[in-house]
């Protein structure tokens, strides 16, 4: 019997992120594994008269190109790509990994330069999604990978990925806008606020946010979502920050990872695993040293660290940063061929303050 969960899934991403119109040119990327999600995609985008062009990867074939490419193909950007990047209307991405340390032996030299090979494309992504010329979401499909990672059983991890999209409810789409309403008003308070300052038992982190706009995060790029978010001023960061939670990107897993701040730069970084990783990426680029997103997660029913940053920047009662690229959309002019998430918790007696005014304490916003 076809899981409803999916179907409403499908819906929710074709109808509701990504608002797909007649005529739209739709770009389904996954792998083999999301096959369900993939051909429900596929049905509901030609429901809604758009044009689907489903674009399954093989699993293997990433390590493959890292292990065999030649520096010249590690620097080739398929027109193909940027063909998609620069001409569609919309990109529906699901992740669906049978190996999620399938790159783990890479050489994280390989894998910085083809991440600059691709910044261009990157910022033009960036752009267009800033915009609104592109429409684009990422979701993921629940694998036994994934629910390994997450140390539960592939059925209770299926039961975690649905509830966190509120799709094992009839009306996900009326959550989602329940979701809008109540960041709404935090969005609103923070509008002309200048400073924020992170203190507690992991951070002492002071940034600028004078100018910039937070971002209501409501399920339109991210599913499941639920997180509000800006890129702060470029050079304003000071302090310290030591990120709880492992930090996951390229098949390689960071822990322990602490950083130092000085005129909104990285002075200082350690970490207890991969620290010769997190500092070989952190010399990717100028600004890959830089602050493009302070974020804080907001969903209700993602509480607890499952190794997919898709859902773990969300987690109810944590801030996280991201070194590199920043939103345009935020005001944000930080540019490197990375965004990497990292994620602390605060359910622990950390507190956001703003403008000298207690905004969060425990995990919890106190207005």
């Amino acid at each position: 019997m076809p899981d409803p969960r999916v179907e409403r899934l499908a819906s929710v991403l074709v109808r509701y992120s990504t608002s797909i119109q007649p005529g739209d040119l739709v770009a389904i990327q996954g792998s083999p594994e999301a096959a369900p999600l993939l051909l429900a995609v596929y049905e509901e985008v030609l429901r809604a008269g758009g044009h689907p062009h489903l674009l399954v990867g093989l699993p293997g074939a990433e390590e493959a190109f890292f292990r065999l490419a030649s520096d010249a193909q590690l620097d080739f950007v398929s027109p193909l790509n940027q063909l998609i990047v620069e001409r569609f209307d919309a990109i529906i991405n699901v992740r669906a990994e049978r190996n999620t340390r399938e790159l783990t032996a890479i050489d994280p030299a390989r894998q910085r330069r083809r991440s600059q090979a691709m910044a261009p494309l990157f910022k033009t992504y960036l752009q267009r999604g800033a915009t609104g010329e592109l429409k684009w979401v990422a979701t993921l499909y629940p694998t036994p990978a994934y629910a390994q990672e997450a140390d539960m059983s592939l059925r209770d991890y299926e039961d975690f990925v649905y509830s966190a999209c509120f799709c094992d409810q009839e009306d996900p789409v009326s959550r989602w806008q329940g979701v809008h309403e109540r960041q709404k008003r935090l969005v609103e308070w923070l509008k002309g606020k200048r400073e924020i300052r992170v203190v507690g038992p992991n951070a002492d982190l002071t940034l600028s946010i004078e100018g910039r706009v937070f971002i209501n995060c409501d399920g339109r790029n991210n599913m499941p979502d639920g997180e509000i978010f800006t890129g702060p001023v470029e050079e304003s960061a000071r302090g310290w920050v030591r990120f709880t939670y492992p930090a996951i990107t390229g098949g390689r897993e960071v822990e322990g990872i602490e950083l130092w701040f000085e005129e909104g730069r990285v002075v200082r970084a350690t970490a207890r695993k991969n620290e010769e990783y997190l500092l070989k990426m952190l010399d990717t680029d100028p600004g890959a040293r830089y602050i493009g997103e302070f974020a804080i997660g907001t969903n209700p029913n993602i509480r607890r660290f499952t190794k997919s940053i898709l859902f773990d920047e969300k987690i109810g009662g944590s801030f996280h940063l991201a070194l590199g690229a920043g939103y345009p959309e935020t005001g944000s002019r930080n540019e490197s061929a990375i965004h990497w998430d990292m994620i602390c918790d605060m359910r622990d007696g950390g507190e956001i303050w703003v403008d000298g005014e207690l905004f969060y304490r425990n995990g919890e916003f106190v207005l």
